[in-house]
Formats: C-alpha cells, sequence, structure tokens
C-alpha cells in the first residue's frame, strides 16, 4: 500500500511494488510461484474524520464508498460487513413501517453512531492525521500511546487539511528513482500485468479518463513534475509520447484498471474519471 500523500513525482506505485518483492524477506516466499491475476486500487483511509452523511433518498452508502477503512489496522472487510447489517437493519424497519421508498432515512446514520463501528473508527481518527503531521517516528511514538495506552481516547481530534495532489515536489527539487528493469519471474512489466486484470472497455465510447484542459499535461505538468501520471498510473494508462514539437500526452483508456488515482493525484487537478459506457473496466474473477 502506498500512501497518495507522497512527494516525489518520480515514485510509481507499481514499481515500488515490484521492487517490495525482491527484498530477502519476501523473494524466497515467492519464489517458485505463478502470477495469476493483478489489479490495483485507491482505497478511501480517511477514516472517521472523513465519514460523510451515510444516507439519501432511496440509498445508503456502505463499506468503502462510505469510507469505513480503519486505517490504524489497513483492514476494512469488517467493518464494510458491519456497514452493510445496519443499512439492512434500516432497510427491515423502514419496511415494516410500510413506507413506500424515496425517503432519506437519516436513522441509518443514528444506528452506525450505536455500534461498535463507529466506536472503533473513532478510536483509530488520529492515527493517519499524526503520521501527516508529525512523519513516521514523532507520528508513530503519538500513535503508540494513542493506541496502545489510552486505546484511542485522546483528549482531542487531530485534523488531515492536507490534498493529496499537493504533495508533490517540483521535479527539479526531487531525485529521480531508478528502477530495476522486470525479469520476467519476480517483476513483471505493466502491460502484461494489465493483460491479467481482464480489462474489457468498448473500443467506441467517449473517453471515460476526460482532461479538463488538453494543454495542462505538456505546458503545466511534465515541465514542472515531469508528468507524474506517466507513473502513479499503475495500468500504463498515461504516456508523453515524442520529442520537441512532435510530443504529445497519450491517454490509452482501454488500459483503465478503474483504480481512480489520477482523479485523486494528479496535482493540476485536470483529470476526471468518469464511468465507462457498457460496464467496462477490470473483472477480477480471483481476486
Amino acid at each position: 500500500i502506498v500512501d497518495l500523500n507522497y512527494s516525489n513525482p518520480y515514485l510509481s506505485p507499481f514499481e515500488e511494488l515490484q521492487r517490495f518483492k525482491t527484498h530477502s524477506k519476501i523473494a524466497p516466499t515467492l519464489a517458485g510461484g505463478e502470477r495469476l491475476s493483478y489489479g490495483a486500487r485507491a482505497i478511501t483511509k480517511g477514516g472517521f474524520n472523513s465519514l460523510p452523511k451515510m444516507s439519501l433518498p432511496g440509498a445508503f452508502l456502505v463499506g468503502c464508498d462510505a469510507g469505513t477503512l480503519n486505517f490504524s489496522k489497513i483492514k476494512g472487510t469488517h467493518t464494510a460487513m458491519k456497514s452493510g447489517m445496519l443499512a439492512a437493519q434500516t432497510i427491515v424497519e423502514v419496511l415494516l413501517e410500510g413506507d413506500p421508498g424515496g425517503k432519506d432515512h437519516t436513522h441509518y446514520d443514528s444506528h452506525m453512531r450505536c455500534s461498535w463501528l463507529y466506536r472503533e473508527l473513532r478510536s483509530s481518527r488520529n492515527f493517519g492525521p499524526a503520521l501527516h503531521k508529525f512523519g513516521p517516528y514523532l507520528g508513530g511514538a503519538f500513535n503508540y500511546i494513542d493506541q496502545n495506552w489510552l486505546r484511542g481516547r485522546m483528549p482531542f481530534t487531530l485534523k488531515d487539511a492536507s490534498q493529496d495532489h499537493d504533495s508533490l515536489k517540483d521535479a527539479a527539487e526531487a531525485t529521480p528513482i531508478d528502477y530495476p528493469k522486470p525479469d520476467g519471474t519476480l517483476t513483471f512489466d505493466k502491460n502484461s500485468s494489465v493483460f491479467l486484470s481482464n480489462t474489457n472497455h468498448e473500443e467506441d465510447q467517449p473517453a471515460h479518463l476526460r482532461l479538463g484542459n488538453e494543454d495542462i499535461p505538456l505546458k503545466v505538468n511534465l515541465p514542472r513534475w515531469a508528468e507524474p501520471a506517466q507513473r502513479y498510473c499503475p495500468a500504463g494508462v498515461y504516456e508523453v509520447i515524442g520529442q520537441g514539437s512532435d510530443q504529445r500526452f497519450q491517454i490509452n483508456a482501454p488500459n483503465c484498471i478503474h483504480c481512480k488515482t489520477c482523479d485523486i493525484k494528479d496535482p493540476s487537478q485536470n483529470i476526471t474519471w468518469v464511468t465507462p459506457e457498457g460496464g467496462g473496466g477490470p473483472s477480477y474473477s480471483a481476486m
């Protein structure tokens, strides 16, 4: 897992995964294995401080869409299931009351606040902001005291106002990262990995990755941040092609595996991810 508040525009989450697999403690475990599938996803980790209003007319927000991940444990399956159970409980109550549907049933939020799910998320509310504000060492010490001594009952709440897209340094201030070439056995390239995600989009549809201004990638992002879309995208969707006057920014939309990292990390906030036509995208049959 790579936190999208990283500052080096040359960092590639995909390549960091490949490098992680070469670690002396990891490589022996993977030796002799076979790569079966591939996928990537940006997860909602704001936790308690980012919980939205979870009900709206005719619908509820549950699981990752509501942001119920416990970031301190990097676990969210049990919290997602609980939010779904609370939603189901609310639906049963509504049906028994004879409600015809279409109303905003805010007592789903009330059920949420009375559950262990709410208490668990509240107890870990300072974990992420502490790391972002104080760094891994001081933040880690703060979290140790908060989580182990006080059990999440710190008498105040830290706020994390910084945006992930604002965290990048200029390329001139950053150190380029030289990632080793994939060996095809333990480490792999993006294109062959994307093939294993079973991604499929109709070719004749409008691009679901939209640029607010088509000049920004080459005129702003490239000179200032070395166009980080080439690296933060784990599917090789974005490329800078050619040299000089022939240079262009290419979007390989059919490769998209719907991680939505571009919508979050683009430093100019120029990329918008929208739902593609026909239900296209990756098919994670074994993940």
